[in-house]
C-alpha cells in the first residue's frame, strides 16, 4: 500500500438517476417553494436512465485521488451486488480499500435521483447498520469525515479516541443529515479537534444556531469557528462560497462560475474534496476556493456526482477559464 494522504471516512451508495419526461410533471416555482408532481396510480415515462456510485464519502475518495492526492477510504458495507460494484469502481479509479468492510447478511446504500430543470430530487435509503470501526486503521496526515446513517455515533466515539491517540492527523469535517438532527452534543467533540469545516449555508445557521444570516457572512463564519474548527468554508449555492482563516483572520468569498447545470447531485462533494486537495498540495486557501469552484462546475455539467470530477492535469485549464469569465476570489 502506497502512502496515504487521506482517509475518506463515511458512506457510499450506488445511484440510479431517472429524468421523466417534462410533460408529465407540473411544477409550482417561486421563491420558497417548487413541487412535482405526478399522477397518482400512473405509469410516468422516463426519458434517460443512469448508473453511478455516490455518497460522501466515495465521492471524496475518488475526487481527490484524481487531484493526485493518495486516498484510502473507511467504509462498511452490504455483502451484496450493491456493495461489489461500488468495490468494484473504487478500485478502479485507484482507491485503496483495506478499510473496506462487507458485513455478511447486510445491505448497501442505494438512492433513487429524479432530474427536473437542473434540480435534483433524492429518495435515499441508507441500509440498517451497524458501522465497524477498522482495529488497526494507522494515522494519516488528513482524514475527511463525513455523511454517516442513523447508527453513527459508536462509530464516532471510536473514531474520537483514534484522534486523542493521533493528535497530528488534520481532520475535515463535512457533516451529514443525522450528524446535524442529533444536536451539537453528538458532535461537539468532533467539532473541538476539526482543522476544516465544510457546509452549506442552511447548515452553518443550523450547527451555530445563528438563524438568518444573509448578509451577515462574517458573523456566521466566526460563529461556526467558536465551535472549534481553523479553516470554515461555507458555500451558498448561486451566491458562490465563503471562507474563514481564523488563525490570520482573513475572509475570502468567491463566485461561480457561468456554467448551465445539467443535474447537480455532487456538487457539494466536489467542491470539498477539491478544495481540501489544493490545501494538501500547498494551495493557500483563496486559490483552494477556485479549486472547489470548478470541479463544481464540471461535475454540474453531467449526469452523476462522478463522472465530471477533474483530473489534476485538468486543473490549470478551469482556472483559466475562471479568470477569462471574471471569477475569483476577494477579501472582505
Amino acid at each position: 500500500m502506497a502512502d496515504i494522504d487521506l482517509l475518506s471516512i463515511g458512506d457510499a451508495t450506488i445511484d440510479t438517476f431517472m429524468t421523466p419526461l417534462e410533460s408529465e410533471t407540473f411544477c409550482t416555482i417561486d421563491k420558497k417553494q417548487c413541487l412535482i408532481a405526478f399522477n397518482y396510480g400512473d405509469k410516468i415515462p422516463v426519458k434517460n436512465l443512469a448508473f453511478s456510485i455516490g455518497g460522501n464519502a466515495a465521492n471524496n475518495a475518488i475526487g481527490v485521488k484524481r487531484l493526485g492526492v493518495n486516498s484510502s477510504i473507511v467504509l462498511t458495507l452490504g455483502d451484496d451486488n450493491v456493495g461489489n460494484m461500488i468495490i468494484e469502481k473504487l478500485k478502479a479509479e485507484g482507491v485503496d480499500l483495506t478499510y473496506v468492510i462487507q458485513q455478511p447478511g447486510t445491505t448497501s446504500n442505494y438512492s433513487t435521483v429524479i432530474s427536473y430543470s437542473g434540480e435534483r430530487t433524492i429518495f435515499v435509503y441508507h441500509a440498517p447498520r451497524s458501522y465497524e470501526f477498522p482495529v488497526q486503521l494507522p494515522p494519516a496526515p488528513w482524514v475527511y469525515l463525513t455523511s454517516m446513517g442513523e447508527s453513527f455515533r459508536p462509530f464516532y466515539n471510536h473514531f474520537n479516541d483514534w484522534l486523542k491517540k493521533n493528535p497530528n492527523v488534520k481532520l475535515a469535517f463535512n457533516p451529514g443529515s443525522w450528524q446535524l438532527r442529533a444536536g451539537p452534543d453528538a458532535i461537539n467533540e468532533i467539532m473541538t479537534r476539526t482543522h476544516m469545516i465544510y457546509v452549506n449555508r442552511e447548515e452553518a445557521e443550523k450547527l451555530t444556531g445563528f438563524g438568518e444570516s444573509m448578509g451577515k457572512d462574517r458573523d456566521l463564519l466566526i460563529a461556526l469557528s467558536k465551535l472549534g474548527p481553523k479553516i470554515c468554508i461555507i458555500t451558498d449555492g448561486g451566491g458562490g462560497s465563503l471562507a474563514y482563516d481564523a488563525v490570520n483572520g482573513k475572509f475570502f468569498k468567491a463566485g461561480i462560475l457561468p456554467v448551465d447545470p445539467y443535474e447537480r447531485t455532487g456538487a457539494g462533494d466536489s467542491f470539498g474534496s477539491a478544495c481540501l486537495s489544493a490545501i494538501i498540495h500547498g494551495k493557500g486557501l483563496n486559490e483552494a476556493l477556485l479549486w472547489g469552484t470548478v470541479n463544481s462546475a464540471s461535475v454540474i455539467g453531467y449526469t452523476g456526482s462522478q463522472k465530471g470530477l477533474l483530473k489534476l492535469t485538468e486543473i490549470d485549464e478551469w482556472l483559466k477559464r475562471c479568470e477569462s469569465s471574471g471569477v475569483k476570489v476577494t477579501a472582505f
